[in-house]
């Protein structure tokens, strides 16, 4: 039975990285009992676009993204990154974190990621949570903004966002 969502909806997805490509996959398992079935699960890939955590986890990161069939409201979403916040605490070691996890949503017109971290573009969320909106769909594709991070510029980053709004789509 297909499932639909509802008016207001969006779709939760996580991108995780780390130095260990079993703990990404081990990551994802646990993420799972947090947030639904994983429904889009991309390729390994090398995450090589910034040396920003080299220092805590390493030159050699690997990344994943991942989606959940659970929709969610976006109001309510910023929730994933206090929740993924908690789980990378269970990896450190040594003080430093292995694992990374960037939750965030897409609807049928764009990508939100949250962090803890503020800038100028980003809007304040409560629990110390700030939500970007780091690309726009318009003209058939994904588009970026000034502040958009490298890696999510790219065409690869691109395929993997529309494969997971294609996904949406059919459920909304």
């Amino acid at each position: 039975m297909k499932k639909r969502l509802k008016r207001g909806k969006a779709k939760l997805i996580a991108s995780i990285f780390s130095g260990e490509p079993k703990l990404i996959y081990e990551t994802s398992k646990l993420l799972e009992k947090m947030f639904g079935k994983i429904d889009f699960q991309s390729p390994l890939m090398d995450f090589t676009h910034t040396e920003y955590y080299n220092d805590e986890m390493g030159s050699r990161l690997k990344r994943v993204f991942f989606s959940f069939d659970r929709p969610v409201s976006p109001e309510s979403a910023y929730k994933a990154k206090i929740r993924t916040n908690a789980l990378e605490k269970k990896f450190v070691l040594d003080g430093k974190r292995r694992v990374n996890i960037d939750p965030g949503y897409l609807d049928m017109s764009k990508l939100v990621l949250f962090s803890t971290k503020d800038y100028t573009h980003r809007i304040p969320m409560p629990r110390g949570i700030f939500a970007e909106v780091t690309l726009f769909y318009q003209d058939k594709c994904y588009n970026s903004w000034p502040w958009t991070y490298p890696d999510y510029k790219t065409k690869e980053y691109a395929l993997i966002f529309e494969s997971i709004r294609n996904i949406y789509r059919k459920g909304a």
